[in-house]
């Protein structure tokens, strides 16, 4: 079932934090604060679907100078969870699942669907226009066990803008003797018999260390799944944009000493720029309710 709403929890911002932390007593709970963004966030680029984004700071936890106990974390979570209304998902920072620790890992794990609204969304805001002017793609496959997933999440994020790409590239991980073009002659086909492009696949040329090398310029969008591919580089004057379909943050650090040739982003850091947007405005605003947490 696709979320309505999608709770965000995010390690609460410096500026914000020194006047707010999890508790400052003995006798108090710890409580979390929730604050909805007012505008409603299209779910992609033909959907008139739309979800709310819940902004839930996560503050130090200051009694004793202790840290978050994971299980306290956990249920003032699951507080904010269950007074929210509607179908909601949630989304974690990943410093937060840290602190909830792998023994609840599991039930903070963010559904697939949820994954690809945010996807589908990131691509409508960042990369229509250049899937529209240049109307090249490559993917960046990561994990072989996952590619299935990978190429089945690909088709259902580019067919709102595939009447307009004429160039779309996989590339690869080769593993043992497996017929790579066997497993995914049927996703290829599709691209060819229902709009006539022709899906280039591509392995990975593998240096020492295990790094990928892929495509040695690139333009257009960029889908990358994890891969362990080196850092691409860009056309002149050609607009390219990658996203890191998995959020991973040390991409975004190499891509930053790129000097800005290649846009970098990912659900964590669009979730980040919705927030950051919204704090912006309170700001402007002058606004004095920014406190997130209530004492109990």
């Amino acid at each position: 079932m696709e979320a309505e709403t999608i709770i965000y929890y995010h390690p609460m911002p410096e500026w914000m934090a020194v006047h707010n932390v999890a508790k400052r007593h003995w006798w108090q709970d710890a409580v979390l604060k929730e604050q909805p963004l007012p505008e409603r966030i299209p779910c992609g680029e033909r959907s008139k679907d739309t979800f709310t984004l819940v902004d839930c700071p996560v503050p130090s936890f200051s009694y004793r100078r202790k840290m978050w106990h994971p299980e306290e974390l956990s249920e003032s979570m699951e507080i904010v969870l269950h007074r929210t209304p509607g179908m909601v998902d949630v989304y974690l920072h990943p410093q937060v699942l840290t602190w909830v620790s792998e023994k609840y890992a599991d039930r903070w794990e963010t559904c697939s669907k949820t994954k690809e609204t945010l996807l589908a969304s990131l691509l409508s805001v960042y990369g229509a226009s250049c899937l529209r002017q240049q109307g090249q793609v490559t993917v960046l496959l990561g994990a072989p066990e996952d590619t299935r997933w990978q190429m089945e999440m690909t088709w259902r994020l580019l067919t709102p803008y595939l009447e307009r790409i004429n160039s779309l590239m996989f590339y690869y991980r080769q593993v043992g003797e497996a017929d790579i073009w066997e497993e995914l002659s049927t996703y290829l086909e599709t691209y060819y018999y229902e709009y006539g492009l022709v899906a280039q696949l591509v392995p990975y040329q593998i240096k020492d260390g295990g790094t990928c090398q892929g495509p040695r310029k690139c333009r257009g969008v960029i889908l990358d799944y994890g891969s362990r591919a080196a850092v691409l580089k860009t056309e002149p004057g050609r607009e390219s944009i990658c996203v890191d379909m998995v959020s991973g943050g040390e991409k975004e650090q190499v891509y930053a000493r790129k000097g800005g040739q290649i846009l970098y982003v990912s659900p964590l850091k669009y979730l980040d720029t919705m927030v950051k947007n919204s704090y912006d405005r309170l700001v402007r605003r002058g606004d004095d309710s920014i406190s997130l947490l209530r004492d109990q």
